[in-house]
């Protein structure tokens, strides 16, 4: 008999998470493997429900031939991650996303693909050699430190807006224990948000004394959707439909910007240099209605977007990764046009970080983006030439001189790639 999602995350998140999954890979039926990939699934190492091993199985169950970890100011869970992908037998790629300062840059001033904060980026180290793996995690252990300096000021300044309902959360008590951190994990103003949640849930209760709450204290906007999705007092996201409207509703009023916690940019081009890993501007794009629930309609990166390209490419970036499901077709096609302008790898990655959202980006299934297939296979084969030899990466001096051609170096790399797999 087949088991329910949450028995399954039962399973899976628990300390023997990884035997558990070889147990269910021999008696649980799984659908036929497609060629959909994910290179951007968050897990409890920053904030997820889903333990690498979990990520893993449940990739595999919505028939992803590959899988890529993905999660902030972290590596911590990458052995876990690529032990339970050998074990499904699925292709696997490893990365960690972070933020870094753009305070030294001509867009010190702009609002870039951070929702929260002007002149921080988010980026990503894609393709990471598993031997350098635990370097990496040690180098961002003094940046996690440093984010939960702020976190607590955070915390701080949550229980002095939230104090007068009743509602108050302690950072160790309740928020500590919902993160990886003491395993080398981060917490993230995800896993504040989730306290909040909780506690709001707690204090309020559910439904329609919720929904009053937010609209009659709080006096802040729901939208139909995410009220719906509240005024259900069975529902089993609950928590995680609070957060997502936390996040684009309430966490302006007890955010504090980052600083210390956030490396310059070039600091990290070279850190991704140094390990083999392939540094990637995240686009985000001018936002509408939010594809992940938690933000708010506004503008970033597309008014300045051909300098801004032009500029991330002579700084060292050697990719960029988007979400096809998250932007128009004509945000995507004017990004895809300035990324071969500028000879810059594009690597795709649905965001996940809740229950709700699909491992499948049906939006990439379209003939237009065949080459973020091939990109996937490239990255995978990458990843493990670089960790066999560091100078067979996909951007090394040997490599370039061997296919000049970045797309024929793709190309040549994704059938590396492939041929491992087979």
């Amino acid at each position: 008999m087949s088991k329910s999602r949450e028995e399954l995350l039962t399973l899976l998140n628990a300390e023997n998470g990884l035997e558990n999954l070889k147990a269910l890979l021999a008696t649980e039926p799984l659908p036929p493997v497609g060629r959909d990939v994910n290179n951007h699934i968050h897990t409890t190492y920053s904030f997820s429900p889903y333990s690498p091993t979990a990520a893993v199985w449940f990739a595999r169950a919505a028939g992803l031939c590959t899988c890529g970890l993905m999660d902030h100011d972290s590596i911590a869970g990458a052995e876990e991650f690529l032990a339970a992908a050998k074990a499904a037998h699925m292709g696997a790629t490893i990365g960690l996303e972070c933020r870094v300062s753009f305070k030294d840059t001509p867009f010190a001033d702009k609002k870039l693909n951070n929702p929260d904060q002007k002149g921080i980026v988010y980026m990503t180290l894609h393709g990471v050699p598993h031997d350098k793996a635990a370097y990496l995690n040690e180098y961002f252990a003094p940046y996690r430190e440093k984010r939960n300096d702020r976190n607590r000021r955070m915390v701080a300044a949550i229980n002095e807006m939230m104090g007068k309902y009743g509602i108050s959360i302690d950072f160790d008590a309740d928020v500590v224990p919902l993160s990886n951190f003491k395993k080398g994990g981060s917490v993230t103003e995800r896993h504040l948000s989730s306290a909040l949640a909780y506690k709001m849930i707690d204090v309020i209760g559910k439904g329609q004394k919720l929904v009053d709450f937010i609209k009659n204290e709080l006096k802040l906007p729901i939208s139909g959707k995410i009220e719906g999705y509240l005024l259900d007092e069975q529902n089993p996201h609950m928590m995680y439909d609070l957060l997502g409207w936390i996040k684009s509703q309430l966490i302006s009023r007890f955010y504090i910007d980052a600083d210390e916690e956030c490396p310059d940019v070039r600091d990290i081009l070279k850190l991704a240099n140094d390990v083999g890993a392939i540094p990637a501007y995240a686009y985000l794009g001018d936002v509408g209605d939010s594809v992940t629930g938690d933000k708010r309609a506004q503008k970033f990166e597309d008014d300045f977007l051909d300098e801004l390209v032009e500029y991330v490419a002579k700084l060292g970036y050697k990719a960029i990764t988007y979400m096809p499901s998250r932007n128009t077709r004509e945000q995507l096609r004017r990004l895809r046009a300035l990324c071969e302008k500028y000879d810059l790898f594009q690597i795709s990655g649905e965001d996940i970080n809740q229950p709700r959202q699909s491992f499948v980006c049906e939006a990439q299934r379209d003939p237009e983006f065949a080459n973020l297939y091939e990109a996937t296979w490239a990255l995978i084969a990458h990843e493990w030439r670089a960790t066999d030899d560091p100078d067979d990466g996909l951007f090394t001096a040997k490599s370039a001189a061997k296919w000049p051609s970045l797309n024929d170096r793709v190309k040549a790399f994704a059938e590396y790639g492939e041929a491992m797999d087979r």
